[in-house]
């Protein structure tokens, strides 16, 4: 026999059935343990920085932090959802952090190509880190205009139209006939892959398992160094095994272009993560914004994400080049497997180190690559291959958890509808020491030679590391604000 509850507030009634009832109790438990495990993300997060924890406005209140009810639902959508929704909400996760890995594959795939197209387009080693620039600068601009925009039209929207722009990026680029058709393939793909970057980190963040959200913040740090390793392997195995660019460029690029046809009709399976929020034209203004709870921690992670990034940049852009003039390795598949193990060596380490307090890995990564960068310059001097793949493994270890660190430190301190916002922040912080120095790094190679080229800019990156590590490892010790400041103050001092 069915039961049912009748209530008559001010403003109309309510009338559930006991199983319906049953339902809302199960996910105001599971709204209560998700604010639970992200209040104590925050203070972990707040105490690393050297911030006092301060109260709610539900503590303040005399209220306490795992209030159920409406209020407890409001504050955290996400975890309130029914349990019809939960199997639609595994599968968003795993697909939005599968299609991350699967949008960097795509990045990092044309780099075998790129001594074949240095020939055959006739654009040389400039011409490459041209190509390169064009696609970060392009990335940078769109993440400072759309980089928050799906936090007013949708998460879904966003993503599906992303990659099918990928998609005919990559068409294009496939196809380059000219060193014109390349930049303009690298400039789409670029403003697909900076309206796309942001928002699926939101969206990883979104439906992260209210049990584990830390779960969120590894596929967040790790998606990037598989995909930019899987993509350049799969590349360079297809242009070793087959041998004419042509074909091989044809495996290489047409299932990447399906692929991202394909996520971009699955989004919609999943359902959206985020509420729709007027004023989505005024978004598209150019600005970068960094939540006031999280700017002191921000500003103190800067130097470790540049550290990481423009080693990134450095190897994805000339790294085949300098395999092969500088230590004599002449094979595709040499070039992809030395340039892939820097990213799978930071998915190894990041996996490792993924249950440390986000401070730990930040400063490993940070220390990682000022002792891998500094090995480097060693292999690079004596022509030894075999030193150099031990500079690039202990490099490449800092490369991923150095941001993996900062992403679990940052994100804690923002809230759902500042997520977008403060992932564009930091990944034009990540792309602008990602394109910038490895543009220079090409202007100055025809100028002083390669050899002299790559010492100087691993000795700056050595420099910037090591500099990096002392700064994140003191962050810990601020002065500390009096014990009545709010957490915004606070975090802002």
């Amino acid at each position: 026999m069915t039961t049912t509850l009748n209530a008559t507030p001010d403003t109309g009634s309510l009338s559930l059935t006991s199983a319906e009832r049953s339902e809302l109790d199960r996910a105001e438990r599971e709204a209560g343990r998700r604010i639970a495990a992200e209040r104590a993300a925050r203070d972990d997060a707040a105490r690393e920085a050297g911030i006092p924890r301060a109260q709610s406005s539900l503590e303040r209140a005399g209220r306490p932090n795992g209030a159920s009810g409406s209020l407890a639902a409001a504050s955290a959508p996400a975890a309130s959802a029914p349990a019809a929704q939960r199997p639609r909400r595994t599968f968003g996760f795993v697909l939005a952090g599968l299609a991350t890995t699967l949008m960097l594959a795509g990045a990092s795939a044309p780099s075998p190509f790129y001594p074949h197209l240095e020939q055959s387009l006739g654009i040389g080693a400039l011409g490459v880190t041209i190509a390169f620039a064009v696609y970060a600068v392009v990335l940078l601009a769109t993440l400072l205009t759309a980089g928050s925009i799906s936090d007013h039209l949708g998460r879904r929207p966003v993503i599906a139209v992303g990659f099918l722009v990928l998609a005919i990026s990559v068409v294009v680029l496939w196809h380059a006939s000219s060193g014109g058709m390349l930049y303009l393939a690298r400039a789409i793909q670029g403003a697909a892959s900076g309206v796309l970057v942001s928002t699926l980190s939101a969206t990883i963040q979104d439906f992260a398992p209210s049990k584990h959200p830390q779960r969120a913040t590894l596929v967040n740090a790790l998606a990037p160094g598989i995909g930019l390793a899987s993509g350049t392997v799969v590349a360079g195995l297809l242009l070793q095994g087959i041998g004419d660019v042509a074909t091989a460029a044809t495996w290489t690029f047409l299932p990447i272009t399906l692929v991202y046809v394909a996520l971009a009709g699955l989004i919609w399976v999943a359902p959206e993560s985020s509420r729709r929020e007027p004023g989505w034209q005024r978004s598209l203004a150019p600005r970068a914004a960094v939540p006031a709870s999280a700017r002191r921690l921000f500003v103190i992670s800067v130097p470790v994400v540049l550290a990481g990034w423009a080693t990134g940049g450095l190897f994805f852009s000339l790294g085949p080049t300098i395999v092969r003039a500088e230590l004599g390795v002449e094979s595709q598949i040499g070039d992809a497997l030395v340039v892939a193990l820097l990213p799978a060596s930071g998915a190894v380490a990041g996996f490792i180190l993924r249950n440390r307090r986000p401070k730990v890995p930040a400063v490993y990564g940070a220390a990682a690559l000022a002792v891998g960068t500094a090995l480097m310059i060693v292999a690079l001097s004596l022509t030894s291959l075999p030193i150099y793949l031990v500079a690039v493994a202990i490099a490449g270890s800092g490369f991923g958890t150095a941001f993996m660190g900062t992403i679990g430190s940052l994100v804690p301190l923002a809230a759902l509808h500042e997520r977008a916002e403060l992932f564009a922040s930091l990944f034009i912080v990540a792309y602008l020491s990602f394109g910038i120095p490895a543009v220079v790094a090409g202007l100055l190679s025809g100028a002083l030679g390669l050899h002299t080229t790559v010492l100087a800019y691993a000795v700056v990156v050595t420099l910037a590391a090591g500099i990096a590590a002392l700064l994140r490892a003191r962050s810990g010790r601020a002065p500390r604000p009096s014990a009545g400041a709010s957490a915004d103050t606070a975090a802002a001092a």
